[in-house]
């Protein structure tokens, strides 16, 4: 049988229900399961709202002369907001003899650090003339 749950302590009624969760678990100590407790990672409405404004600087802005995609966007904003917050980046030789930017994976990043990129994605685009298009009342989430 697989075990998989997910609780978001978020009440104590909740936190109990995960303390019997937890308490009715088998122990097995050659196949142990694994108990992991960790900050809730970036919501569907800030990956949407990053993923939007990818698209519109794409759509405004060059990169040394060229347009490039949403995805491409979204790695140099990653990078470089590792750069502006002290996170710093890692350029490996890929096993091509590419250059590869070893970056942080927005699916892994807490609540407060997508809420960082984009603020930062913000203050780039509109330092280099973006328009952000609105369409999903993103600029009035809270």
């Amino acid at each position: 049988m697989e075990y998989k749950q997910k609780y978001f302590l978020r009440t104590e009624q909740i936190k109990n229900n995960a303390l019997e969760f937890v308490k009715a678990l088998p122990i097995d100590e050659k196949k142990p399961l694994v108990i992991d407790v960790k900050p809730i990672t970036r919501n569907l409405e800030q990956n949407a709202k990053f993923h939007a404004m990818c698209g519109d600087i794409a759509r405004q802005v060059q990169f040394n002369g060229e347009w490039l995609p949403p995805e491409t966007w979204k790695v140099i904003l990653i990078s470089a907001h590792a750069e502006a917050t002290k996170e710093g980046s890692c350029l490996v030789t890929g096993l091509e003899g590419e250059l590869v930017n070893i970056r942080e994976s927005t699916a892994q990043m807490s609540v407060k650090r997508m809420a960082s990129l984009i603020e930062y994605a913000t203050s780039w685009g509109v330092s280099n003339g973006v328009h952000f298009n609105d369409r999903w009342n993103f600029w009035e989430m809270k």
